[in-house]
């Protein structure tokens, strides 16, 4: 009877958590307190919400600290583990591409068709051209060509910090994370700097909403891949991570590579091809 509990296997089973239920109540709150507060129902909505969004905030905190203990030191973690979580992260961030994917429709339906006979509302509003007479575009080589090298450049730091992990260099790991989070930070300052001095708004016109989700959307993943570093730069200073052993950075850093590439093609398709397309209805008006 004493082999009875004993493991077998290399899979983890995880122990019963209060995580779930914990995180599903405070999410709840934290929508309620959303929609109140939206809706200007009574004067505790904001309250509501931000009680929310702390519980969401210790679920996080608390679970992934679970998790870390469990990789850690509970050696739950083998090889077997290990590809499945990757092929967890595989599909999360496929499923980002999903969402991404959306917005980018959104904009080439317009911007591809925008004489569309059977919306008169879009034509109305375009005028028959894209991006819509009166909308004056970013420049595309001034702040965001800077941006660009920025998200381009804690590319290259955040791979050689993990080149860094594999070899056991920590100063490595350590100077390369710093680096890519005090770029990633550069990036946001940056993109709110250029937001503040948009000539067009997120309401009034389909121009400024497409824009505003596509970039505000990637700009949102920019931040939450900032904290993801800074979380890894902390575990890294406390000694977590081996070489053989680094999922959480490793996931990172694919999180970065991916926000990366995306923000390559809005930078193309959005930046470079919308405002070449005001330039070439300029040149023949």
């Amino acid at each position: 009877m004493a082999d009875a509990h004993t493991k077998h296997h290399d899979y983890h089973l995880v122990d019963p958590s209060p995580w779930p239920a914990v995180g599903s109540t405070a999410a709840f709150v934290m929508a309620v307190g959303a929609i109140s507060w939206m809706h200007h129902m009574y004067s505790a909505a904001p309250l509501v919400f931000g009680a929310g969004v702390l519980g969401v905030l210790y679920t996080f905190i608390a679970w992934w600290r679970d998790v870390i203990n469990e990789a850690e030191h509970g050696g739950y973690h083998t090889r077997v583990v290990q590809i499945s979580h990757r092929y967890g992260m595989i599909l999360f961030i496929a499923s980002e591409v999903m969402f991404f994917v959306a917005w980018f429709w959104a904009y080439f339906n317009t911007a591809l068709f925008p004489d569309e006979l059977k919306d008169v509302a879009r034509t109305a509003y375009t005028h028959g051209v894209w991006p819509p007479v009166g909308v004056e575009t970013f420049d595309p080589w001034h702040l965001p060509l800077l941006n660009t090298l920025i998200l381009l450049t804690s590319g290259t730091t955040v791979t050689w910090a993990h080149h860094a992990l594999l070899e056991g260099d920590r100063q490595g790991v350590k100077w390369g994370l710093i680096l890519t989070v005090l770029l990633g930070a550069t990036f946001t300052c940056v993109q709110a700097y250029e937001y503040s001095h948009a000539a067009f708004a997120f309401s009034g016109g389909i121009y400024g909403a497409t824009f505003f989700m596509a970039t505000g959307f990637h700009g949102a993943h920019v931040l939450i891949g900032t904290i993801f570093l800074i979380v890894c730069l902390v575990r890294t200073l406390n000694g977590h991570f081996t070489p053989t052993q680094h999922l959480g950075f490793e996931f990172a850093a694919w999180y970065w590579h991916f926000v990366d590439v995306v923000w390559l093609f809005l930078f193309a398709c959005i930046y470079v091809w919308g405002h070449g397309a005001e330039a070439a209805v300029g040149a023949h008006h």
